[in-house]
Order: C-alpha cells, then sequence, then structure tokens
C-alpha cells in the first residue's frame, strides 16, 4: 500500500480501513504470541500501513 493511493480517499474509507488493519495487527501479534506466524515481517509491514493510513487521515482532516 502506498501513501498515493490513500490521498484520494475519503475519510470514512480511511476510518474503516484503519480499523482492518489494526484487528489484521492484533490478529498477527496474536498468532506470533502462540508461535504460529511464520513471516515476521508481516508485523512491520501491517504497522507501517498503519501509519501511512493515519497519515492520510490526519491531512483530510486538517484541509
Amino acid at each position: 500500500m502506498k501513501y498515493i493511493d490513500l490521498k484520494d480517499k475519503s475519510e470514512a474509507e480511511l476510518v474503516a480501513m484503519l480499523k482492518e488493519k489494526k484487528l489484521e495487527l492484533f490478529t498477527l501479534n496474536a498468532k506470533q504470541k502462540t508461535m504460529q506466524l511464520t513471516n515476521t515481517s508481516e508485523l512491520r509491514t501491517a504497522k507501517k500501513d498503519i501509519a501511512r493510513i493515519q497519515t492520510a487521515l490526519t491531512a483530510v482532516r486538517s484541509k
């Protein structure tokens, strides 16, 4: 996911995407704790996606 894809979305879409990514991060963390996660780089990409969405959300709200 790139920021360019996010900057054209509405605030409601961004909030929905943020909820979805936070839920994904929660499940990835749970899988890691129970030793079921094989690709740990998914955690890092999920965190970065959340940061990108939050940045786009801040930009939309400041307009």
